[in-house]
């Protein structure tokens, strides 16, 4: 296999997560770190054995030794890094979400085209056994006509900083752009478009909510200014339709896993989280005119795959599939494309609960601006 040599940008929490997720990859090689906590970058190069610390991406952009970079910045950083990669001649990995505006994510992918370079976007939740199964049985024809989805993501009281984890850069606008829909919800959105194969979005309406109790100092120190819980209902090309919640907070005890709906079957994607009534996956037709509930052993299936399938391997994570495109193993999954749509959806949900009636695709895009970040 051909070594891809990759440098990561950003060697925080998401950073660090991504070197270790390279370690047992076959053919992935991290050459070096950049951090403009210079400190931290030469602590974590050391402490994974990687050759190069860099406190100026640019200078880790200056590199002959790179093949791609892997962005895990905050998400209003994500446009400027990505694009200065690109035009330096870098394949680009980045974290998601895509970008903190549509107006940003889209000047990434064009970069990417006018570039020649690809940009892959971690969208973890299409290499999962589920949307395998899932997407096998739409492919299938057995979902028939699909016209609804369902995406909910939960968490009872897990919100960045304020219940105990991560930082204030993850709580407020200036650097994350927004809150649970764009740190939970990119996942589940981007599968079931995936799923649905990512038809063009139309309209928009939406719902922000920041009323769990927290920590009054927390609070303070947080500049909580983003949403905990998002909901929102969203018009497909074609007539489906899409609605959604994502909740970092709520009094609830879990939600059931997102679903697909189709005129001779349903998908229901399974909810593992501990204490929530954990449901597997479930597909649902009727036979012979009898509701039909059908579990499926997804391990079992994995395990075919594996002995019939090429490049199989290719499908395990974000960063396996990263490294066997570049090495011309598999055509890349068109997570850019998936990520910016599912931009759109977020931002249009953000203009909604701001002009508070629905919008429209094309409204959005008009409206959407840059960042002002910069690096």
């Amino acid at each position: 296999m051909n070594m891809i040599r990759i440098g990561i940008i950003g060697t925080g929490q998401i950073g660090k997560m991504h070197i270790e997720k390279y370690k047992p990859i076959a053919g992935a090689e991290v050459v070096a770190v950049c951090d403009v906590n210079e400190a931290e970058a030469a602590r974590v190069a050391a402490a994974h054995g990687i050759p190069h610390a860099h406190a100026d991406f640019r200078e880790l952009l200056k590199r002959d030794d790179l093949d791609a970079v892997d962005v895990c910045l905050h998400n209003h950083f994500h446009a400027p890094a990505t694009i200065a990669a690109l035009e330096a001649g870098k394949h680009v990995y980045c974290e998601k979400p895509i970008a903190g505006t549509y107006a940003d994510g889209k000047a990434m992918a064009d970069a990417a085209a006018n570039f020649g370079k690809r940009l892959h976007v971690q969208l973890f939740t299409l290499y999962g056994k589920d949307t395998k199964a899932a997407k096998a049985l739409i492919d299938g024809g057995m979902l028939g006509n699909i016209y609804h989805a369902r995406s909910t993501g939960f968490r009872r009281r897990n919100r960045p900083f304020v219940d105990g984890y991560g930082t204030p850069h993850f709580t407020r606008k200036e650097t994350a752009a927004g809150g649970a829909l764009l740190d939970m919800g990119v996942y589940h959105i981007a599968q079931l478009l995936y799923l649905l194969g990512n038809p063009k979005v139309e309209r928009m309406t939406g719902k922000l909510y920041q009323e769990t109790e927290m920590l009054p100092e927390r609070r303070e120190a947080s500049g909580f200014d983003v949403e905990e819980l998002a909901t929102g209902f969203v018009r497909l090309a074609g007539g489906a339709t899409l609605d959604l919640i994502e909740a970092w907070a709520i009094h609830l005890g879990g939600f059931e896993g997102s679903s697909i709906a189709g005129s001779k079957g349903g998908i229901r994607l399974p909810n593992e989280l501990p204490g929530t009534g954990a449901r597997p996956f479930s597909f649902h037709s009727t036979v012979c005119d009898m509701d039909l509930d059908s579990t499926i052993d997804l391990d079992a299936m994995d395990l075919r795959r594996r002995r019939l399938y090429e490049n199989e391997d290719a499908y395990d994570s974000s960063q396996h599939h990263w490294i066997a495109a570049l090495q011309g193993r598999v055509p890349l999954l068109p997570t850019a494309e998936l990520a910016l749509n599912t931009m759109l959806i977020s931002e249009g949900i953000y203009l909604s609960h701001e002009l508070g009636r629905e919008v429209g695709a094309e409204e959005v895009i008009l409206r959407s601006r840059p960042a002002a970040a910069r690096l």
